[in-house]
């Protein structure tokens, strides 16, 4: 069995401000909230993100970067705010806001990101069902496999990621619709549990 925790990074200027994508720092306030979180996995990740790897490092954790676990692709809209957009393009702006299947002007659909995000998921039962993990990263996944079968009986990970990984797994694991991702909320420094078994995930309430 894997169990997975994912935590989603600390809040950032671009969070509170609306702004779609970008590389914002955490509020130091978000990181000091981290510091009362406990965390403990036998595999640690994160996205790529500053605030991602600054909540990992307030969380005590060494994580492996992983450029899948990383935000949605915004492309030419990376860095603006919602509200400059709407002014500027109203109609493909709405056009997007009410059809998560379209994508930002080289961009990303909701449904690219909850298809990496379950490529991930894959490959962590994939690397489970060899038998290994803490070893090195073969095939460039970012998930670990050192073959060893004695530890493989019980697996826990962590990731540190943006709430939009997070969203996406969500929608995956409930085989959801994109459309349903305006029904999932996911607040700075929210804690998902999964737990998959013969390769099928599910959430997990603790």
């Amino acid at each position: 069995m894997t169990s997975l925790t994912l935590v989603a990074h600390a809040l950032t200027p671009a969070l509170r401000g609306l702004v779609l994508g970008g590389d914002a720092a955490p509020d130091p306030a978000g990181v000091e909230a981290a510091r009362e979180l406990k965390i403990v996995a036998d595999e640690i990740y994160c996205g790529p993100e500053t605030a991602a790897l600054a909540t990992a490092s307030a969380l005590g954790l060494s994580p492996v970067v992983v450029p899948a676990l990383r935000d949605r692709e915004y492309g030419d809209w990376t860095g603006r705010e919602l509200e400059e957009l709407l002014e500027a393009s109203p109609g493909a702006v709405a056009t997007w806001l009410e059809r998560p299947h379209t994508a930002p002007p080289g961009g990303e659909t909701e449904n690219d990101v909850i298809t990496r995000v379950a490529d991930w998921l894959g490959d962590l039962t994939r690397s489970a069902g060899a038998g290994g993990f803490g070893g090195s990263d073969a095939d460039g996944s970012g998930v670990v496999d050192n073959g060893d079968r004695g530890q493989a009986d019980r697996r826990t990970v962590a990731a540190v990621v943006h709430p939009a990984v997070v969203r996406a797994a969500v929608l995956y694991v409930l085989d959801a619709p994109a459309e349903s991702l305006r029904h999932v909320d996911v607040r700075p420094l929210s804690v998902l549990h999964l737990s998959a078994h013969a390769g099928n995930w599910s959430l997990a309430f603790r």
